[in-house]
């Protein structure tokens, strides 16, 4: 199965219709207002209209209310889950919008894997990330080796300090449980606007 893309944090019309052409699978948006990317509320009427890939709301321990009003808002397609919320919440969530669920979880040398057993049956992809205090947007790689503890079989999306140059070494790992790899930072002129000339680049990258 080809690894699918996902270009995260993006902001700004232009620039998002510019990374939408270039044929990625999944497009992420920051609902988190501590985030320097943001989306705030000034793009929902251009965000709802994109139709060519899946639509990503990025929160972190958002109320399930709000969650709600902006899968209705922005017409979203999926629901990525970045702060500490549990397996209730996530079960509760997707009973009440049907919606595909990723939860995130922040990967270190003490991670303890066993906390994502309650999490497997509900969420329909983890996504591993590099432990940080800011939920993310850190531009550092984690350890991919702590993934060999990984032992469910739910499909997870990978990020964190993904780059050009290391985007092949994430793709020889050759696990079938990586679903999707997760671009940002390191793609970026400035948070939120991406450099599409490196984005495309990497994406023929990946596709191949």
């Amino acid at each position: 199965m080809a690894i699918k893309v996902k270009v995260c944090g993006m902001k700004y019309p232009d620039n998002i219709t510019a990374v939408a052409s270039l044929g990625i699978d999944y497009m992420g948006f920051i609902f988190y207002d501590q985030s320097k990317r943001y989306v705030g509320q000034s793009s929902s009427s251009y965000i709802k209209e994109l139709d060519s890939l899946s639509k990503v709301g990025v929160f972190v321990n958002a109320s399930l209310s709000e969650i709600l009003d902006k899968i209705t808002e922005f017409q979203l397609n999926a629901i990525q889950l970045h702060g500490n919320e549990s397996a209730e919440f996530c079960l509760e969530l997707k009973e009440k919008s049907a919606i595909t669920l990723v939860k995130a979880f922040g990967i270190d040398q003490n991670f303890d894997w066993i906390q994502l057993n309650p999490y497997a049956k509900i969420v329909d992809y983890f996504l591993f990330d590099t432990k940080s205090s800011s939920y993310g947007g850190t531009g550092v790689q984690f350890d991919w080796s702590l993934l060999d503890q990984y032992k469910l079989t739910t499909p997870y999306f990978l990020s964190g300090g993904l780059d050009p140059e290391n985007i092949k070494t994430a793709l020889e790992r050759n696990d079938p449980r990586l679903y999707a790899l997760d671009l940002n930072s390191k793609f970026e002129v400035e948070p939120g606007l991406k450099d599409i000339e490196l984005l495309s680049h990497s994406i023929n990258t990946i596709k191949k």
